[in-house]
């Protein structure tokens, strides 16, 4: 357990090197503190700290820098967020309260403010569609043997595909395909679709003599519509934080961070309101040297989505934690905003 004054130099180590990025000797430390303590005192402070694994040597540099487990004492102990200033907030607001046509644009949105706001790279995952439901379904053919499979939800998502058709395929089975998705699926929410279509399926076989190509594809298109849908904004940003020029590491944690289900999956299973996962914490070594905060967001109508930063270990917690408490509470009260007025 550690002292008052042992757990005031871990935060203001932890603070410090975030501001200036350079290890924090003694006498830094002697002048920062809101008591008087000898350099002596600090010494043996810091001592008993490094021994705890809370802080530790960078090089031969006679100051100390925080280690993981540092910074998760911090995060999990002493850490309190920074109220965001009336002017972020209602600059938040502001962009916020755009006309959008569609939630993809939000939460779009949302990724690109928020790097804007942090000089971090942003993620804002889509929440689940499980009560989405399917609004329309169109085949709009494009030649003799290709048409454009269209597909439109009730939050106003709107997927698309080109089919090229199999030889023998007509117009009049096309058309009895359309009228029989309209009839058993529209209208219903689309985790229940696939079921429906199986049990239809020998009906659409029959009228696509026997081809599974349209209904793979009607698959496929419904799963974009179903799955979390990811955004990433403030790419280059992660270069600001390279220990090193590995280029292909540079690949790598751009790859990842493209990738939703692979980003998803670091953030863990069971995710709180607002979590902090820092360097091997994180199911990915690529990112040692780095930290995520993220937080659920509820839009009023399809569960919950999550945005996230993603920026270097001496980030400041406390300022980007109050950020992410009030940011997600707005884009909460817009999504739900944007389906009320949606459904009325």
């Amino acid at each position: 357990m550690l002292t008052q004054r042992q757990l005031l130099i871990l935060e203001t180590i932890i603070q410090d090197y975030a501001s200036v990025g350079q290890p924090i000797g003694s006498k830094k430390l002697q002048e920062q503190l809101p008591m008087h303590v000898s350099s002596a005192t600090i010494r043996n402070e810091m001592a008993v700290l490094e021994q705890a694994g809370y802080i530790m040597k960078e090089h031969s540099s006679s100051g100390r820098v925080p280690s993981l487990s540092g910074y998760r004492y911090y995060i999990d102990n002493i850490v309190k967020p920074t109220k965001l200033k009336h002017q972020a907030l209602a600059n938040i607001r502001a962009v916020l309260s755009s006309n959008f046509s569609k939630v993809d644009e939000i939460i779009a949105t949302s990724a690109k403010l928020l790097s804007e706001m942090t000089d971090y790279t942003a993620i804002s995952l889509k929440p689940g569609s499980k009560d989405i439901k399917l609004e329309g379904f169109r085949l709009v053919p494009l030649g003799t043997s290709q048409v454009m499979l269209i597909m439109v939800t009730n939050d106003g998502t709107v997927e698309s595909q080109i089919v090229t058709l199999p030889a023998g395929i007509h117009g009049d089975q096309l058309e009895a395909v359309v009228r029989l998705i309209n009839d058993k699926v529209v209208g219903m929410p689309l985790t229940q679709i696939n079921s429906q279509l199986r049990l239809n399926a020998p009906k659409l076989l029959n009228y696509l003599r026997g081809s599974l190509g349209l209904i793979d594809v009607f698959d496929n298109v419904l799963s974009r519509a179903v799955h979390q849908q990811v955004f990433v904004d403030g790419k280059k940003n992660l270069l600001n934080y390279l220990t090193g020029d590995n280029i292909e590491q540079v690949k790598s944690i751009y790859s990842l961070v493209d990738h939703g289900t692979a980003f998803s999956d670091l953030l863990g299973q069971e995710r709180q309101d607002i979590a902090v996962l820092i360097g091997d914490e994180l199911a990915d070594n690529l990112l040692s040297d780095y930290s995520v905060i993220s937080a659920k967001y509820f839009d009023g109508n399809n569960g919950e989505g999550l945005i996230a930063i993603l920026g270097p270990t001496n980030m400041q917690y406390s300022k980007v934690l109050g950020l992410m408490d009030a940011f997600s509470m707005e884009l909460s009260r817009r999504l739900s905003s944007y389906y009320r007025n949606f459904n009325d």
